[in-house]
């Protein structure tokens, strides 16, 4: 079985580093060691930012791709619109069990990151930054090198910088989620989409990107657009950190150049010459099948067009001996108990695909194959983030990318291979415990109550949707969602009122008994405050 991978692997590099300079020096730059290493850096005005994100093709490089520039004005655009200052939010929240150079960067090269972000809030006017981070390591590093910098959450200061801390799982990763908790909600998104740019923190506008970007931004204000350039493809210059995991002799994080072929990162982290499949992009990713290796270099672009993804950067191989769809279930199964629990097509859908993954194993024949196939595609574009759109995403991945396996289980006696475990997990898919604000007090145990609906009454009025968000969504027929659902502790007393104020009665809420053994679709609630006292005054 593989085991979780560390928070800092072995860092390797291809040609001359850039992100991972002076990592051959020293385990941590710190202040002094990173202004040796990259020298000083000159403020820079916000369009002209913006124009050498435009010239260098920065996309965000947490998984969306989003183009940096046009991210940047629109921020800008807003603050000056509404008269308001902005706000700066780096997302360290590095939440998926194959990834891990965002850790890694955070860990060893933090003044590089708050160099990008820095740059951002000075061009912008911003006087509020926030680095959202999950693990204990991350933010003892970023909140050592706030304190060498002097930055600090006093309301005297000019720039009010501080480290939010939210729980390890999947969704705490969403930018809506990590915006609701520096306000002193749950992380966990909020029933709604809006865009950080025009509402985020506190209400302000908001710049938030990927630790990665902020840090490759730093390194092309430094050299410049034209040298930045030299590195890498045309189209997409520069450098990209990879995280490799799975069936390799050498887990690591890389960073390598674009248009490095992807069978060379893998020949590097010793992976099986030729794999049954390699999962690109993470656990919200896309498998590409050997002879599509091969093919394959590492770039955005390349990697769509083979039917592969960037994504958030983990590459995993796997080896011929294991069974892929047994492995793809204990990934599934994870994305499963990772969902927040609050909309159907994450709550229900995703646990239903899981289960008609683990029937084409157990033999469910051609109608269980059918069935997996309608329930992914039933959870896409209705959840309240992304978690139920990427897992359908890999789970037809899955089906598209192991024809012949997927034949052998579905119309004979299965693969006869065994499942070997070698896609990293957390352990028991549940998040690590210590973690401030965490599952331990009365707030954020497992939740006491179900909410139920009754089709008989139910008219489709909608009210619940807007009481209680965090259960209940409409659908295109106006009506929720979803039938039961268990509340999450800190909406209790919402989903009471809900109850209260249906028009038709619909609603009921009942003790759940079994909650306090089973229940694990809810995530802990941070302990309220620290963003909302943060965000008091200077903004």
């Amino acid at each position: 079985m593989n085991e979780a991978l560390p928070d800092v692997p072995e860092v390797r590099v291809v040609g001359l580093p850039q992100l991972t300079s002076g990592f051959d020096l020293v385990e941590r730059l710190d202040l002094p060691m990173h202004l040796k290493v990259h020298g000083p850096l000159e403020p820079m005005g916000g369009e002209q930012l913006a124009k050498l994100a435009e010239n260098i093709n920065l996309k965000g490089r947490g998984g969306a791709g989003f183009p940096f520039h046009q991210k940047l004005r629109s921020v800008a655009e807003s603050a000056i619109k509404r008269g308001v200052r902005p706000v700066v939010v780096v997302n360290g929240s590095e939440d998926e069990p194959a990834c891990r150079k965002d850790t890694v960067m955070i860990n060893r090269a933090p003044h590089l990151i708050l160099d990008g972000a820095l740059l951002c809030a000075e061009a912008l006017g911003a006087r509020t930054l926030v680095v959202g981070v999950t693990r204990e390591s991350t933010q003892r590093s970023m909140e050592a090198a706030l304190a060498e910098r002097g930055l600090s959450n006093s309301r005297r200061s000019a720039l009010r910088a501080w480290v939010q801390r939210n729980p390890v799982r999947m969704v705490t990763g969403a930018a809506a989620s990590l915006i609701r908790s520096i306000d002193g909600g749950p992380a966990i998104p909020p029933g709604r989409k809006v865009s950080a740019s025009q509402n985020g923190v506190g209400g302000a506008p908001t710049l938030l990107s990927n630790a990665e970007t902020f840090a490759q931004l730093a390194i092309a204000a430094r050299i410049g657009p034209e040298r930045y350039g030299n590195t890498g493809l045309y189209d997409e210059p520069g450098t990209v950190m990879l995280t490799v995991s799975g069936a390799v002799a050498r887990p690591m994080v890389i960073e390598v150049p674009t248009g490095v072929p992807l069978r060379y990162v893998l020949q590097l982290a010793g992976a099986p010459p030729v794999p049954q499949g390699v999962l690109t992009g993470g656990y919200h990713g896309k498998w590409i099948d050997a002879a599509t290796v091969d093919e394959a270099i590492v770039s955005r672009n390349s990697l769509d067009a083979v039917g592969g993804s960037l994504g958030a950067g983990a590459i995993l191989p796997i080896s011929q001996e294991t069974c892929p769809l047994g492995e793809s279930l204990r990934v599934a199964q994870w994305l499963a108990e990772e969902s927040a629990g609050q909309c159907g097509p994450c709550y229900l859908g995703l646990p239903a695909a899981a289960r008609g993954l683990e029937d084409i194993l157990n033999g469910g024949g051609p109608a269980a194959l059918e069935a997996l196939k309608q329930v992914a595609q039933n959870v896409k574009r209705r959840g309240a983030c992304s978690h139920p759109d990427g897992s359908a995403m890999f789970l037809e991945s899955t089906i598209k990318a192991f024809t012949d396996d997927l034949a052998a289980h579905v119309l004979g006696n299965g693969c006869g291979r065994p499942v070997e475990g070698v896609l990293p997990l957390l352990e028991g898919g549940r998040a690590p415990t210590g973690i401030p604000g965490g599952g331990e007090s009365e707030e954020n145990g497992p939740s006491r109550q179900k909410i139920f609906v009754d089709w008989t009454l139910c008219r489709g009025h909608g009210l619940c949707a807007d009481i209680l968000p965090e259960v209940f969504q409409l659908g295109a027929d106006g009506f929720p969602t979803v039938a039961q659902a268990r509340v999450p502790r800190y909406a209790e007393a919402k989903a009471l009122r809900a109850v209260r104020r249906c028009p038709a009665l619909a609603l009921r809420i009942e003790e759940d008994t079994r909650a306090q053994d089973s229940s694990r679709s809810n995530l802990p609630v941070l302990s309220q405050g620290r963003g909302r006292r943060a965000l008091g005054r200077g903004n």
